[in-house]
């Protein structure tokens, strides 16, 4: 039996509307769908809906990956061009390091699907031993955009330093070089 901890995964959106009830949010329950669909290790959301404030985006960052302990943290809202849109500043902001294929492959994969996806400006990137990634608002463009970007996530996990993640490979196969898979127990 296995007795690690669960992985923790910061879930936020980021809405003045849904932070403020005007409308029922619903970038936490899809991303809980999605994760709970694809990820076989335990896990565990730790959740927060906050306003399109950049301080705030960047406090809730830093704790989620600083105090917390998360391994990944997905962000929904707040990547367009929209002037209250400042999700992928405060993220850059807390930043140790950017990865810029994530934001890249996000922009390719929405684009199969909507011509708009150019006006996106969504990023990944990593704060100590924790990926971030914004992702957008909607519940079928956080799918589509999760199955388009997830397969790298647990590699990028192993090389930061966070837990092992596995897949169900019929949800999404978790891409890693042979020499780092483990032998499943």
């Amino acid at each position: 039996m296995n007795n690690e901890q669960p992985a923790l995964i910061g879930l936020v959106t980021i809405s003045d509307r849904a932070s403020q009830g005007v409308y029922e949010d619903q970038g936490i329950p899809a991303l809980n769908d999605w994760l709970d669909n694809a990820l076989t290790t335990p896990w565990r959301a730790v959740t927060r809906m906050i306003p399109d404030e950049q301080a705030q985006i960047e406090a809730t960052l830093r704790q989620l990956a600083d105090e917390e302990g998360c391994c990944l943290v997905l962000t929904t809202g707040g990547t367009g061009p929209a002037p209250r849109d400042v999700t992928p500043e405060a993220t850059l902001a807390v930043a140790d390091r950017v990865l810029p294929g994530f934001g890249e492959q996000m922009r390719a994969v929405s684009l199969k699907y909507v011509p708009t996806a150019i006006l996106s400006r969504q990023v990944g990137v990593i704060r100590k031993r924790c990926l971030i990634i914004n992702l957008p608002g909607q519940p079928k463009a956080i799918k589509e955009t999760l199955d388009g970007v997830f397969a790298a996530v647990p590699y990028c996990n192993d090389l930061i330093g966070g837990p092992y993640l596995e897949t169900r490979e019929e949800a999404i196969k978790a891409f890693r070089p042979k020499s780092a898979i483990r032998a499943k127990e």
